[in-house]
């Protein structure tokens, strides 16, 4: 039988952050908020604060997360919120670090973040986003309307707030997967065929009691790789993903060098 997210790492050192921003104050950020508290409570986390971002000021969490501080509701819309907050300085050496806990049913926002940067401070070259055609052959394996694939190594219905523990709740087997290899390797198939850079991976991993987050040094690290790729001398594909251990949302885009007449 797997863990509870509650046991899991019940014996480690709290994992220290700067800021904690947790995307939504609907169902899904309120239980985030609880779990969050409590883990902050129980010396689990340390946070110098955590952030839920919602554009309704009336959301569930505002009604019913008990925002005291360190928590707080910042209404804005997530796109606005994130080209602020991810354009702050990093942290000094050996400090704590920025996470985001994303929802499960929030569009692919770091992609379009890394969309916006590139528009903003690379005006000169040229970024489109491209269906992402390439199938990964993951049980779960959809092109969706928006361009993007989304892919998952299971074709059950997962638990709610699964931790994706080493035994899968469903299978009672070993979770011999995992996504962040498997896009390497996709990447790799791809450059077969076409030149395609990355994959830039922003990787959600359990933190506590429930709660997953991907760290923000993921995400100037992916504006590192894109700012190569829009330096290549040749057009290239550069491949973008959210990922877990076991489900994944991919965002090709075409980059090339500096536009014609610039």
């Amino acid at each position: 039988m797997s863990a509870r997210p509650d046991e899991l790492g019940a014996d480690r050192p709290a994992t220290a952050f700067r800021d904690v921003v947790v995307i939504g104050g609907g169902c899904y950020g309120t239980f985030y908020a609880g779990q969050l508290r409590t883990a902050l409570g129980r010396g689990r986390i340390e946070a110098r604060s955590v952030i839920l971002v919602d554009r309704d000021p009336t959301c569930q969490a505002a009604r019913e997360a008990q925002l005291a501080p360190p928590f707080e509701l910042v209404v804005a819309d997530w796109g606005g919120f994130l080209d602020g907050f991810l354009d702050r300085p990093p942290p000094p050496p050996g400090a704590p670090d920025d996470a985001i806990v994303p929802s499960p049913l929030m569009p692919h926002l770091m992609a379009e973040w890394l969309a916006r940067w590139a528009g903003r401070e690379r005006p000169g070259r040229s970024l489109i986003a491209v269906p992402v055609d390439q199938p990964m052959s993951t049980p779960y394996d959809v092109a969706a309307p928006d361009g993007n694939r989304y892919v998952s190594f299971a074709d059950w219905l997962c638990p709610t707030h699964c931790v994706e523990p080493q035994i899968c709740p469903i299978t009672r087997g070993p979770r011999t997967w995992e996504m962040s290899e498997a896009l390497t390797q996709y990447v790799a198939r791809c450059n077969r065929t076409r030149p395609t850079a990355g994959p830039a991976l922003l990787v959600t991993r359990h933190r506590a009691f429930g709660v997953g987050m991907f760290d923000v040094a993921e995400v100037r690290l992916a504006r590192t790789l894109l700012s190569d790729a829009l330096d290549r001398p040749n057009e290239c594909d550069f491949i973008v993903a959210t990922i877990s251990s076991c489900h994944g949302a991919i965002t090709c885009f075409r980059a090339a060098g500096l536009r014609e007449g610039r």
